[in-house]
C-alpha cells in the first residue's frame, strides 16, 4: 500500500503467462469490475485466448496488454496497449490503451501508475498517439485517462447495444 509520502505505488508488467488466464478469469470475476464491460464474467476460455493473443501482440508489435503485479507478485489485473480490437465501429485502426483491475486494487493509485508505465514503453517503441475508449458511467476509468493527461475526443455507438462511449486521445 503506498504510503502519504509516496502516493505512487510500485507496480510490475509482464507479458501475460498461460497461468495468468486463470489470475485473470479469477480476479475479474465479480459483477463490479465487469459492469461496463457487459456486467457478466468471461469464460476461462475467453482469457485463455486474450492470454495467448497479447503474447502474439507483444511478439509482432513489442507490446501488448500487460499483467500487472504488486511488489508481492500478486496479480492485479492488466494494463497496456493492443489494436483496436473492432472493425466495425470506434477508432478503426489506431492504438487503444486500456487497463482493467481486479476490485481488491482499486483507489489506490495501481490503474494509474501501471498505465505510466505502459505510456512509457509505447513511447520508447514510437508508438505516436494512443486512444482509450471508456463508457461515459465508469468515472473511475475516465479519471485514469485523465490523469495520464488523456483529452476526450470524440463519441462512438457500440453496435447492438447502442451504448454510447468516449474516446480519450493522446499524442506520445
Amino acid at each position: 500500500m503506498p504510503h502519504a509520502t509516496d502516493p505512487t505505488p510500485s507496480v510490475h508488467l509482464r507479458v501475460p503467462t498461460d497461468e495468468d488466464a486463470h489470475a485473470w478469469y479469477r480476479v475479474f470475476d465479480d459483477r463490479e469490475v465487469m459492469e461496463y464491460l457487459g456486467g457478466n464474467r468471461a469464460e476461462y476460455s475467453a482469457y485463455e485466448e486474450l492470454t495467448a493473443r497479447q503474447r502474439r501482440h507483444d511478439a509482432e508489435l513489442g507490446h501488448c496488454l500487460w499483467t500487472v503485479l504488486d511488489d508481492a507478485g500478486t496479480v492485479l489485473g492488466f494494463t497496456g496497449a493492443q489494436p483496436w480490437p473492432h472493425r466495425s465501429f470506434g477508432p478503426v485502426g489506431e492504438v487503444e490503451i486500456g487497463w482493467r483491475l481486479g476490485r481488491a486494487a482499486w483507489g489506490r493509485g495501481y490503474a494509474t501508475a501501471a498505465a505510466r508505465t505502459a505510456l512509457e514503453r509505447l513511447r520508447a517503441l514510437g508508438v505516436p498517439e494512443v486512444v482509450a475508449v471508456v463508457d461515459p458511467r465508469n468515472t473511475r476509468s475516465a479519471a485514469v485517462a485523465e490523469r495520464l493527461g488523456m483529452r476526450r475526443a470524440e463519441t462512438y455507438t457500440k453496435p447492438v447495444t447502442e451504448q454510447e462511449v468516449c474516446c480519450f486521445r493522446l499524442e506520445l
